[in-house]
């Protein structure tokens, strides 16, 4: 497979705003998705935002498998960084971000109450990739449709400061997305999750990256889902898409099984799921660290 290269020009110019608007925040809450936590982060943002506190925010906590999420709360606590699981759309998701960000500025807070300075707003920053679900996110805090929001990566490309009633001040920026991967399981998995444009990577690939995938750490969906026998799983991913073409009676049209599939995994069809498996992740890292 090529080196997947995305770098549309306006996050070329959202990097650069978030570099000058740093100045302006208090705290960067990094949103990521829960499905994909640590691939859908940008690996830019260390260098980006330098020593400035920090918020993960887990978000579509309802889509993950809710192990590997509660892993990866703990995976950035080792970090030292405060991670939080939300579903933007619920109602309580304003009380648990104002809460994890007072907590990671309880000293900042502290010293500006003993100067005299009471119930100062928050100043933040979210960022995030595209499709992670910040425009839900915005909506939800600012308790109104405030920003654009759509299905298709990097759609909201502006920027604009929100007040929410619950002591925060947000400054929304457009996904930034890094200019390459040169890790192309990385971007399989953000084209199974829709994180990035369809026509980046042909169908075909992944398809048999996700029920390969599913097979080996989530096979109970996936015999629910398609009405599968352990034989079946046992079948070369080749195979098990012929079977599975032939079974919806596409005949030899493999693209409709891939369309199918792969809307299906997007749609939560087959169950939550985490593509981030924690214990793997570790290890990629202790490996590439010995290189």
């Amino acid at each position: 497979m090529v080196i997947i290269q995305w770098f549309p020009g306006h996050m070329s110019k959202a990097r650069r705003q978030v570099q000058e608007n740093l100045k302006h925040v208090d705290l960067v809450m990094e949103l990521v998705d829960a499905r994909l936590p640590l691939s859908s982060r940008n690996p830019m943002l260390d260098k980006i935002i330098g020593t400035k506190p920090r918020l993960v925010i887990i978000n579509k906590k309802d889509l993950g498998n809710d192990l590997e999420t509660q892993k990866w709360v703990h995976y950035f606590e080792a970090q030292g960084i405060l991670a939080v699981k939300i579903n933007s759309k619920e109602q309580q998701t304003v009380k648990k971000l104002t809460k994890a960000a007072r907590l990671v500025l309880a000293d900042k807070l502290q010293r500006a109450s003993e100067r005299g300075i009471q119930n100062k707003a928050i100043r933040t920053m979210i960022i995030g990739i595209p499709n992670v679900g910040k425009s839900t996110l915005m909506n939800r805090l600012a308790g109104r449709k405030s920003a654009i929001t759509g299905n298709r990566p990097g759609v909201t490309k502006g920027q604009q400061w929100l007040k929410t009633n619950e002591e925060l001040e947000i400054l929304d920026t457009p996904g930034i997305l890094w200019p390459k991967f040169e890790d192309q399981t990385i971007g399989l998995k953000l084209a199974l999750t829709g994180a990035i444009k369809d026509d980046l990577i042909p169908k075909d690939e992944i398809t048999i990256f996700g029920l390969t995938f599913f097979s080996k750490h989530f096979p109970t969906e996936l015999k629910r889902r398609y009405n599968l026998t352990d034989d079946d799983l046992e079948l070369t991913v080749v195979d098990l898409i012929m079977l599975l073409t032939k079974k919806y009676g596409f005949r030899d049209d493999y693209d409709r099984f891939y369309d199918l599939f792969i809307k299906e995994v997007r749609d939560g069809k087959l169950g939550t799921y985490t593509l981030d498996i924690v214990s793997e992740m570790m290890q990629k890292d202790d490996e590439d660290g010995d290189d």
